[in-house]
């Protein structure tokens, strides 16, 4: 009889694995959600978690999302994904990380690691050198893909930001279009540039303030606080910090005609893709516009193609995220609702 053991994310996972290293102090999670499509391929997170059971249930929602994410940008990969628990002075050293790629390369090649949250790509490094399971590497000369993942992300995000522009506000012109930023890593801050130069308007927030005022006064953008920065009258707003920030209460105040980011798992609940959708606000699914990062550590991974062919293949996300409005749009169904359909169609579970 299946069941979820008590986590209602768990979707009929193939496997959860807990791993523990008194030595290292390392407790981690690493759970595969399909492999129907090839080694389940997805980041590790490094983050403190109020009760281990949270990190668990990080771990599910993210390794689904990167089953689907994976299926729809076309690549032959599975989903999965790590989680580092954090202390709560965020204590990480080699050793843990060691003893995470150890425990990485006891699954065999079933789950194959990246960068994600907390993770740098030294750490990455340090990972690497202990299992060959591992993506995000420095490039190589050759010129071949490879590297950070949050500057292919960053791209990927800007052309959907752009896609969801054309479709709720009918223009090709991002110049004096509002957008609001939650976010400004590498994905958000990426995505911030390339909306500037553009001239598109700006309004950013992140918990890090002294980042959040640099920007701001690079960009000529303005501030926000990043908790109630969802709720700014603005064209669009751009999530790309953590997930589960489309609440109820969050969507009920949402002032914006489309919502475009690079943040997983964006929705708290899957009825809030319904919510959204009800207000009339386009919605672009997480896990399409963000894959441009997975496409770069995917093909590097894989062995196939070069920068050219990263870059070619995340030129394609405006038109997925295209076929998932108009589906949308013609049957009246939340974008959220159409994309996981055709994921599950894709890695086989529809």
């Amino acid at each position: 009889m299946l069941t979820d053991w008590g986590f209602p994310d768990f979707d009929d996972h193939e496997g959860v694995h807990l791993f523990t290293d008194p030595a290292t102090g390392l407790q981690a999670v690493i759970a595969v959600h399909s492999t129907a499509l090839g080694p389940a391929a997805g980041g590790v997170r490094f983050w403190h978690y109020a009760d281990p059971r949270a990190a668990i249930t990080d771990a599910l929602r993210l390794s689904r999302g990167m089953s689907f994410k994976n299926a729809m940008a076309d690549l032959p990969m599975g989903g999965g994904k790590g989680v580092i628990l954090a202390d709560a002075n965020r204590t990480k050293t080699e050793e843990m990380l060691k003893a995470f790629g150890r425990a990485v390369d006891s699954l065999g090649g079933r789950y194959v690691t990246a960068e994600d949250v907390g993770i740098s790509e030294a750490n990455l490094i340090t990972i690497a050198g202990e299992t060959r399971y591992a993506s995000g590497l420095p490039v190589k000369a050759s010129g071949g893909a490879g590297g950070d993942p949050g500057p292919f992300t960053a791209r990927g995000v800007y052309l959907g930001v752009r896609a969801a522009a054309k479709r709720a506000l009918g223009t090709d012109d991002m110049r004096g279009v509002h957008v609001a930023i939650q976010g400004l890593g590498s994905v958000g801050g990426g995505l911030a540039r390339l909306l500037a130069k553009d001239g598109a308007r700006l309004t950013l927030a992140d918990v890090n303030r002294d980042r959040a005022v640099a920007m701001a006064e690079e960009l000529g953008g303005t501030l926000a606080d990043p908790d109630t920065i969802l709720a700014t009258e603005a064209d669009i707003v751009s999530p790309n910090a953590l997930g589960a920030i489309l609440t109820e209460a969050s969507i009920a105040a949402l002032r914006c005609k489309a919502v475009a980011g690079g943040a997983n798992n964006q929705l708290a609940t899957r009825a809030e893709g319904q919510a959204i959708h009800d207000r009339g606000i386009l919605y672009a699914p997480d896990y399409v516009i963000n894959a441009g990062g997975i496409i770069n550590v995917g093909l590097e991974y894989l062995g196939q193609g070069d920068r050219a062919e990263v870059d070619a293949r995340i030129d394609r996300i405006p038109e997925r995220l295209e076929t998932v409005w108009a589906e949308s749009e013609r049957t009246d169904t939340p974008a959220a609702q159409v994309a996981d359909a055709q994921a599950m169609r894709l890695i086989g579970r529809g």
